[in-house]
């Protein structure tokens, strides 16, 4: 049987205030997510493992990766390389889909 989950029944949790994540999909080697903003969430600079590949669906965030930053309006996409040092803020209520791979085993 292919797992299915619907968005309705995927579990929101809050990273931090006023950021929500649903993972809505994660097979052996890539993760699927959807992230909620609101308007001035700042997210501080991080790195990770996992090659991280997203879509703005609604809103405006701006990225600061590796010192270099842009903004992404709705329709654009980003890949960021695992292990490099990002940040983002929030410009406008968002949403985005993301990927991960490897899955993010704390987003299961």
């Amino acid at each position: 049987m292919i797992p299915r989950i619907s968005r309705k029944d995927a579990t929101p949790v809050e990273m931090i205030p006023g950021l929500v994540r649903r993972t809505l999909a994660t097979g052996e080697r890539v993760m699927m997510c959807e992230f909620t903003a609101e308007q001035g969430v700042y997210i501080p600079s991080h790195s990770h493992p996992h090659e991280q590949v997203g879509v703005v669906l609604e809103g405006r965030v701006e990225f600061d990766i590796e010192g270099e930053t842009f903004v992404a309006n709705p329709g654009d996409s980003y890949a960021i390389p695992g292990d490099v040092e990002h940040a983002a803020r929030f410009l406008a209520p968002t949403r985005l889909l993301e990927t991960f791979s490897p899955p993010r085993e704390s987003y299961r």
